[in-house]
């Protein structure tokens, strides 16, 4: 078998592990919520919280070490293992009866959340340099297990608990958990072991390179793009359910929409890495996150303001007052009046009526420039639900790519140590989800606006773009300070 060919049976495999992986990950988003809303479990929204989170933070904290272990001992031993021991949890699942039991095997199955620093590591050691960008792109195509459980879970449910509503639900996990058996048995028996030959054996030589700042930067950006793209597929269906009144299916469905094309996405972001560059794909990233997040700053709004209002245009008195006009002596005043018709709720731009009140009284004396009517502006911003859609989509799109761009630069800069850095990255993007619906709530009940997380996004993505533009200057003036004088002085 040819070395190619070897490879891509590893990334198949790799890809595969990951998806399922991915899928478990992401399971108690929907199971928690079904078993809270049939009533099932009365668990408080603290505790439906907490739930939802533990996976992700279980998945997240362990990233590091299991990158380690992978740059140890390879990614074989490695994955075959967590594939079979995060089934344990998972069977277990149906004999879970209260909160503490549910939250302490949530976190054990969440551990397959590191399955995303197995498969950097394992994959980065098949492929030469300049493959590695789409194949650890195809590799992250696996986020879109996300999806997956989003369209087969709740149907699963419902076809499950037809015949037994109380304890139908409790062979959903079993599921889950036989096909992480079945892919770690096919690991077991079709991937081929590989360690890098260059990788240090000692842990503080593993650990060494997170002393270096780049580690922390190229964190920085994950935290954004794979972090706020995990944290906004959980956010986004109470979002739409709340500003735009959908049902829970169409805001499940439009959610699905922001996460599966951003985990397709991926391995074309893998292709242009490698293409023209990860410094330059993360330029148009974390550029187009700014523009994006800065049009989904504005809030579906209706402001009402002073408007142009209606002058005496000399003194005298109120001799007449109708609707539509005041006489005052023998000049007559026009007046804007309120119109009923409504104001559109499709319209993309923001929509303006103006009108005035009335606030003199027959007979009454006035003055030349004296105030007649007062003026009221209304300007209405309906936030279109599917220009607001289109752009979520967009973003979606870009922090997919710009996630194949983050891991593109590490096995650059950190060949021999791709399992730690990849893992410590992986650790900071995990907890961007884990900690992003925590921020996003906190903004919300203090500024009382939705899009408050999009501001947050926003003021993200212009530190995470300043920081990579200040570095690459810097890095450019000290290696060719004469060039960087020179372009100075022009």
């Amino acid at each position: 078998m040819s070395s190619l060919s070897q490879s891509h049976r590893i990334l198949f495999l790799n890809t595969l592990a990951f998806t399922i992986c991915f899928a478990c990950w992401t399971l108690n988003g929907v199971l928690i919520t079904y078993l809270t809303d049939k009533g099932i479990f009365n668990f408080t929204v603290v505790q439906t919280g907490w739930l939802l989170g533990i996976p992700i933070l279980s998945g997240s904290i362990f990233r590091l070490p299991i990158g380690i272990l992978t740059d140890k001992y390879g990614g074989k031993i490695v994955f075959s293992i967590l594939l079979l021991l995060c089934s344990i949890p998972l069977f277990l699942l149906p004999f879970a009866n209260s909160f503490l039991s549910f939250a302490l095997l949530s976190f054990f199955f969440g551990l397959v959340g590191t399955s995303f620093a197995v498969g950097i590591g394992y994959t980065s050691i098949w492929y030469p340099k300049e493959w590695q960008g789409r194949a650890l792109g195809i590799f992250g195509m696996g986020n879109a297990g996300a999806a997956i459980t989003t369209f087969i879970a709740p149907t699963l449910l419902n076809y499950l608990s037809e015949k037994d509503p109380i304890n139908g639900w409790k062979m959903l996990p079993v599921i889950y958990a036989a096909t992480l058996v079945i892919i770690g048995i096919l690991f077991i028996v079709f991937a081929k072991n590989k360690t890098n030959p260059g990788v240090s054996k000692t842990i503080p030589q593993l650990m060494s390179p997170l002393k270096n700042l780049r580690v922390w930067r190229f964190g920085a950006y994950y935290f954004l793009v794979f972090g706020f793209f995990v944290a906004y597929s959980q956010w986004l269906l109470p979002n739409f359910m709340n500003v735009y009144s959908t049902t829970l299916v169409m805001g499940g469905m439009f959610a699905t929409l922001f996460s599966l094309p951003s985990g397709v996405i991926r391995a074309f972001g893998g292709y242009l890495s490698d293409k023209f560059g990860a410094r330059k794909v993360m330029y148009w990233v974390l550029g187009s996150s700014i523009a994006i997040s800065f049009l989904l700053m504005f809030p579906k709004m209706e402001i009402y303001t002073a408007g142009p209002g209606v002058l005496a245009m000399n003194n005298g008195v109120v001799t007449e007052v109708y609707a539509d006009k005041i006489n005052v002596n023998d000049k007559t005043h026009q007046i804007n009046t309120k119109k009923d018709s409504d104001v559109s709720t499709e319209s993309v731009f923001p929509v303006k009526k103006s009108w005035q009140e009335i606030v003199v009284k027959q007979n009454q004396e006035v003055k030349k420039k004296e105030l007649l009517a007062k003026g009221i502006t209304q300007i209405n911003f309906s936030a279109n639900l599917w220009v607001y859609l289109v752009l979520v989509i967009l973003i979606g799109i870009s922090w997919g790519i710009g996630k194949a761009a983050v891991y593109k630069h590490i096995p650059e800069y950190f060949p021999n140590e791709v399992g730690v850095v990849g893992g410590m990255v992986g650790l900071i993007g995990g907890l961007g989800g884990f900690f992003g619906p925590i921020i996003f709530g906190y903004l919300l009940n203090y500024t009382g606006l939705w899009t408050s997380s999009w501001i947050f996004i926003f003021i993200v993505s212009v530190l995470c773009l300043l920081w990579m533009h200040r570095t690459i200057i810097k890095a450019l003036r000290s290696k060719s300070p004469e060039f960087t004088k020179e372009i100075e002085d022009k």
